[in-house]
C-alpha cells in the first residue's frame, strides 16, 4: 500500500447546551459550546468504511445533553472531566477524548421581590477549557478570549532598534491596549491527586491577571505580559504554564495643529489594523511547556 493513515480524530463540534437550575425562585445558568473529539482504533473505518468500531457523532451530542441533566454543570472543567471519562471508559476502541468548551457568562438582573430569573449576557470575555483524557492520566488547559484592556496612562516605548524604515517616534506617555487570549495549564493529572476548585480558580487567575496588567509601569507590553504570567505562576500552584497572545490594540494621539488646538494627550485615534502581536510562555521553573505555541490549534 504507497499509503497509510496518519493522526485521526472525529467527534461532534460547537454543541450548544445552556443548564437551567432552579432553587426555588433563583435560577441559575450554565450556557456551554461543547465540542466532542475521539481517537483509537479507527484504522478501518478509514481503510474500508467499517463503521463496527465507531460511536455515532449523533450519540456523542446526545451524551452531552444527557450528562447536562445526569451530572449537572458545576465548571466547565468537571463537565469535561465527566464526559472524556465517560467516552474513554464506556467504549473500548476510543483510547483517547478531548473535549473543548466555551463558556459564555451570564450577570443576574436585580428585580424588585424575591424572583431571580432574569439575566443579561457578560461582554468582557469568554471561558474557555479544553480536558483531554487517554484513560490513565488527565490534561486539562483552560483560559480565555476577548478580554479587552487598557491603560490610559503609565505606559512608554522607546529606545528600540531605528533603522531607514523607522518612522515610529517614540512615546513616553501612552495608551496600553490588548485583547487578551491565555491559556493555563494544571498541574492536576491524576485521579489521585486533588482536583482543583475550578471555579474559584479561574476566578481568581483572572484578578491577578488583571492586576498585574493594571500595576504594571509598562516600558513595553512584552514587560507587561511577562509581569501577568509571572503572577499567576506565583500565586496559584494549581498552574504551572500560562500562554498569552496579546495583541496590541493602538491608540495614536490625533495632529489637531492644523486646527489651531493641542492636543495633549487627549484625543486618540483608535486602529483596529494592522496591530503588534505579542505571544510568549510563562512557566514554573523546571517545567516543560505543553501548550501549543499557536493558540488557534487550542
Amino acid at each position: 500500500m504507497p499509503t497509510i493513515l496518519g493522526q485521526n480524530q472525529y467527534g461532534k463540534a460547537e454543541n450548544r447546551v445552556v443548564k437551567i437550575t432552579r432553587d426555588g425562585a433563583t435560577h441559575h445558568i450554565k450556557d456551554l459550546n461543547v465540542s466532542v473529539s475521539l481517537s483509537g482504533d479507527m484504522d478501518e473505518v478509514h481503510y474500508s468504511g467499517s463503521n463496527a468500531n465507531v460511536l455515532p457523532t449523533d450519540t456523542t451530542k446526545n451524551t452531552v445533553y444527557a450528562f447536562a441533566k445526569e451530572h449537572g454543570i458545576e465548571s466547565a472543567e468537571q463537565f469535561g472531566i465527566h464526559l472524556a471519562r465517560h467516552f474513554v471508559t464506556s467504549q473500548e476502541p476510543i483510547r483517547t477524548a478531548r473535549i473543548r468548551i466555551e463558556e459564555y457568562a451570564w450577570e443576574r438582573i436585580e428585580t424588585p421581590g424575591e424572583d431571580a430569573h432574569s439575566f443579561v449576557r457578560q461582554g468582557q470575555e469568554t471561558r474557555l477549557t479544553q480536558i483531554t483524557y487517554d484513560g490513565s492520566a488527565w490534561e486539562v488547559v483552560s483560559g480565555l478570549k476577548d478580554l479587552t484592556v487598557m491603560n490610559s496612562t503609565n505606559s512608554e516605548f522607546w529606545g528600540y532598534v531605528k533603522d531607514e524604515y523607522t518612522t515610529l517616534p517614540e512615546a513616553y506617555d501612552r495608551i496600553l491596549a490588548t485583547q487578551v487570549a491565555a491559556r493555563w495549564r494544571f498541574n492536576w493529572s491524576d485521579d489521585a491527586q486533588e482536583m482543583p476548585n475550578w471555579e474559584e480558580s479561574y476566578e481568581q487567575v483572572k484578578k491577578h491577571m488583571l492586576q498585574a496588567f493594571a500595576g504594571t509601569y509598562s516600558l513595553s507590553l512584552q514587560q507587561t505580559l511577562y509581569q501577568m504570567g509571572s503572577r499567576i505562576i506565583e500565586n496559584r500552584g494549581e498552574i504551572d504554564e500560562v500562554r498569552f497572545s496579546l495583541p496590541n490594540k493602538h491608540h495614536f494621539l490625533v495632529d489637531l495643529e492644523p486646527f489651531g488646538l493641542k492636543n495633549d494627550n487627549e484625543v486618540y485615534f483608535a486602529a483596529d489594523r494592522p496591530y503588534g502581536l505579542i505571544e510568549a510562555t510563562v512557566l514554573r521553573d523546571g517545567v516543560e511547556p505543553r501548550i501549543p505555541v499557536d493558540l488557534t490549534n487550542l
